[in-house]
């Protein structure tokens, strides 16, 4: 970073005309054209937004970094005299600054040197109810650690860290911890929902038994609101219609609820972060990013309780209402470690998704790696998402997954509870509250390790469809299976279980499957229900490789295996 600072300044030395000599900027504005070098859609070409030169520390307004002083005045006050110069950088030296809730304002950098540790309070009167947005709901919650609205040119750069002591405010499953850390983390008092689920207060677990999903429902007055707030988490850092949002180099740790929530938010970047979260933390996401136009998200890392980089768009009627999509996103050499999923699309994408690049990341030891989830009642449209180049390994499910039947759990959760049964249902017709998923193209992924190879589970009435996977290797326990599915087409796919069929077929139409790359001798694949149809198998195979059973009409099957 010094390195390049000072070839900028450099050239502002040989050319003044180049720039302004009265700003300055973290990284060189071209750095990012590399990554639209064969990007399948338009889309403006990020920079960094840029400050006016001027420059506070927080110790000028009376800030302490001694880990126990409360900062909150000491924030607000050098964010406000730094907004009255136009704006610049908020310093914060080496220390552990103590502090409330942190609020910006436009044309702000918040920069942390090194060793610099924000550390927010856990005294929950300091985080006054607001109104928000959460799981792609219009609701309330405690104010955000870090917030701000309607801004333009935010910034948090540097070389620090953000803590938000999320383990005061977030609830606590014995599964998910040793026995040890069960019993001090429990000791300090707090109420049980159940013998093995624990909350902070009586007053979470009311909010717990009178919400839906996570966000309380038809509450009214200020009385019933404050009778929950301990239940009302809030996301580490808000930031909400904010124009020009740079984050860079810093670490964000220990989030109450989702950690980075950019919201309807345009030219977003986040470059070189990590993104920590316990791996028990509930609602632990790490990037969420929701209804929010061009955005970049490179070199960055997350090991986190829940998603890991997630894609949302509102919820329900909520989401449709708003109407907002999550389009153009970059997504470039990015490594989540734990996490219910490594790139994650959904369930909330009610306003859509569009125009998604995730190129040249790794997973490693997420439950599932590419997770796109949704339900009925979502509504909204997920199409034009293109992955490449991603390897993973030691997946406790599958590389792949769609699922339109979400329920809410994990994917891990949903196997141990039993819950992934098949489900017997009338079909109800398509309106607009039927998600659809469609044109998605999976090119290069190698996947040493894994459940299940790849699982889709699309709508009877409405089928993922046009989902597109080539040069796919994939070493499971078990192989795919492909359910309510149409217009699939698998390329060049390698799967290597150990047992059963390499491919299930359930319920699909219109499947082109060519270079299939197996070393099972039997029952390759395996086709059943009354929708199958136009099912095209392009290779040699013998007769008895493939299983058709009774539920799978004659009539409409159409299986033909090519030399």
């Amino acid at each position: 970073m010094r390195r390049i600072i000072y070839v900028l300044k450099k050239c502002l030395l040989l050319s003044v005309g180049l720039c302004c000599l009265s700003c300055q900027v973290d990284r060189n504005p071209s750095d990012y054209g590399y990554l639209y070098e064969n990007l399948p859609f338009d889309m403006p070409v990020l920079s960094p937004p840029t400050f006016p030169n001027n420059e506070v520390l927080i110790t000028d307004f009376g800030g302490i970094g001694d880990g126990t002083t409360l900062n909150t005045k000491a924030f607000a006050n050098a964010m406000e005299a730094l907004s009255e110069k136009g704006g610049g950088r908020l310093r914060v030296p080496a220390g552990v600054w103590f502090t409330g809730p942190i609020v910006f304002k436009s044309n702000i950098n918040l920069h942390l040197e090194d060793r610099a540790i924000i550390l927010f309070s856990p005294d929950k009167d300091l985080y006054p109810i607001v109104e928000t947005s959460f799981e792609g709901l219009d609701t309330r919650r405690c104010q955000s650690p870090i917030s701000g609205r309607n801004l333009e040119n935010v910034a948090i750069t540097g070389n620090g860290a953000i803590d938000g002591n999320g383990h005061y405010w977030r609830p606590l499953k014995k599964e998910k911890v040793s026995e040890s850390f069960w019993k001090r983390a429990t000791s300090a008092g707090g109420v049980f929902k159940r013998d093995t689920y624990w909350m902070p207060s009586a007053q979470y677990l009311h909010g717990d038994t009178t919400s839906d999903m996570n966000v309380p429902r038809h509450l009214k007055t200020e009385e019933e609101w404050m009778s929950v707030r301990d239940f009302l988490r809030p996301v580490m850092v808000s930031l909400i219609e904010c124009r020009n949002v740079f984050l860079q180099g810093v670490i964000f740790q220990n989030s109450p609820a989702w950690n980075i929530h950019p919201l309807m938010c345009e030219n977003v970047i986040l470059d070189g972060v990590q993104v920590r979260n316990p791996s028990y933390a509930q609602n632990g996401d790490g990037l969420d990013l929701e209804s929010c136009k061009n955005a970049i998200v490179v070199n960055s890392t997350f090991d986190v309780g829940d998603d890991g980089i997630c894609i949302k768009s509102g919820k329900d009627e909520d989401g449709r209402k708003r109407n907002q999509a999550t389009e153009n996103v970059i997504i470039h050499n990015c490594t989540v470690f734990k996490g219910h999923g490594g790139f994650v699309v959904g369930s909330e994408m009610s306003g859509g998704v569009k125009n998604i690049l995730v190129s040249n990341c790794q997973f490693l030891g997420t439950d599932v790696g590419l997770r796109f989830k949704s339900r009925r009642g979502r509504g909204g449209v997920v199409e034009n998402i293109f992955i490449r180049d991603i390897n993973m390994f030691d997946i406790a499910t599958e590389p792949l997954h769609f699922n339109l039947y979400y329920g809410g759990k994990s994917v891990v959760e949903t196997l141990e509870d039993g819950d992934e049964a098949t489900i017997v249902e009338e079909i109800p017709p398509v309106d607009e509250t039927t998600p659809t998923f469609k044109n998605i193209y999976i090119n290069d992924v190698v996947c040493a390790s894994a459940r299940r190879a790849m699982y889709f589970y699309g709508l009877p009435e409405h089928m993922i469809e046009n989902i597109n996977v080539e040069n796919f290797i994939v070493h499971s326990k078990v192989g795919g299976e492909l359910l309510e599915s149409e217009k699939i087409n698998l390329k060049n796919v390698a799967i290597y279980p150990e047992g059963g069929p390499v491919l299930t077929l359930r319920n699909v139409r219109n499947v082109h499957i060519e270079g299939l790359k197996t070393d099972a001798t039997s029952n390759i694949f395996d086709v059943s229900g009354h929708r199958s149809s136009d099912i095209a198998i392009h290779g040699n195979y013998r007769e008895e490789q493939i299983k058709i059973r009774k539920d799978a009409p004659s009539d409409m099957l159409k299986l033909h295996a090519v030399n």
